[in-house]
């Protein structure tokens, strides 16, 4: 019997992955979407028809309980989240609906239904906050290589609400025996990502500057320091940690960090602009409240336990994303129109 698996926020980046995916393994996949006036299927267009879309919302109760019974998956993973960290500051109030109390809900309509489900949470290394201030005895302050063990101490509404989410799934674990496993995925992007997020909107800005069509790009802190993956790469280790004979909790990064502005260098260097700065404004209104400065993830526990390390390095990875906006561009034939 083929597998069945439901997917929330199936139409985001790592919810198309995601499918594309399991589809590769024959699975059945259902996805969740909310009832919107106009469809927003752009990165599931591809595998749309093989796709069973079901109506559904995370902060409806009743809606996720009905889309159990429907699918009676095998697996749930719960991808949908108000995902973008900066607007969590000014609507705090959906971030923690949906994105802490959305993951309540699901638990609650899988614990319900009775039926032998695995369920993944997306963690996030927002959980962490500032790590910069820890310091090791005998050793000059560095960079803090984060584990499942590490402190958390989020420092937006965003990640405020993931821990919640974070926490809740683990609760429900010990309390229900439910098999509840958490991904504390760091950073990653790919060519999918939505223009409002920090990466795409360079690597598309980049394009855009290659053909003539803007002269900046817009950006707020540009020291900040991430360590990004390959969304493609992540959604596999998902699906790995569903596997397992046991549920557990696991970091997934590459365990290197880089500033916005090697971002900024790599991504320019792939359309041969070597200086970029007369390029790039810093904006006021894309500073952060409260910034995190750096976070960087040990993943080991997932290559010793899931047996998954990256395949993309961080220079593969700008240079898949600066490719595609060029060729999306490109095919567009807006460059042409100016």
């Amino acid at each position: 019997m083929r597998k069945r698996a439901l997917i929330t926020g199936i139409t985001g980046m790592d919810g198309s992955h995601l499918a594309d995916f399991l589809l590769d393994k024959d699975y059945e996949v259902f996805g969740l979407e909310r009832r919107l006036s106009t469809e927003n299927r752009v990165n599931v267009s591809h595998t749309e028809n093989k796709i069973n879309f079901l109506t559904g919302d995370l902060t409806d109760q009743n809606s996720l309980t009905r889309a159990i019974k429907e699918a009676e998956p095998h697996e749930v993973y719960n991808l949908g989240a108000q995902s973008f960290v900066g607007k969590s500051w000014t609507i705090p109030e959906q971030t923690s609906n949906v994105t802490g109390m959305g993951v309540l809900r699901i638990l609650e309509a899988i614990r319900e239904s009775n039926f032998d489900t695995r369920f993944y949470q997306a963690s996030s290394s927002e959980m962490f906050g500032n790590t910069t201030n820890i310091h090791f005895p005998g050793d000059k302050p560095r960079d803090h290589i984060l584990n499942e063990d590490s402190l958390f101490q989020p420092r937006s509404p965003y990640g405020v609400a993931k821990l919640y989410g974070h926490w809740i799934t683990r609760n429900y674990r010990e309390s229900y025996n439910m098999f509840n496993t958490s991904g504390i995925l760091f950073n990653h992007e790919s060519e999918r990502r939505g223009v409002e997020f920090v990466t795409r909107k360079i690597t598309n800005g980049v394009a855009r500057i290659f053909f003539g069509l803007d002269t900046h790009i817009a950006l707020g802190n540009l020291d900040a320091k991430r360590d990004w993956g390959y969304a493609p790469d992540y959604v596999e280790a998902m699906w790995m940690m569903l596997q397992t004979d046991a549920p557990d909790d696991f970091v997934i990064a590459t365990g290197k960090s880089h500033s916005i502005r090697e971002f900024l260098d790599a991504a320019f260097k792939c359309v041969n602009i070597e200086n970029w700065e007369p390029f790039v404004v810093q904006d006021p209104r894309y500073m952060r409240p409260a910034e995190v400065d750096v976070l960087c993830g040990d993943a080991s526990k997932a290559a010793r336990i899931l047996d998954w390390e990256p395949k993309t390095n961080f220079k593969e990875l700008v240079e898949k994303m600066v490719q595609n906006d060029v060729e999306l561009i490109r095919n567009q034939g807006e460059w042409i129109k100016r």
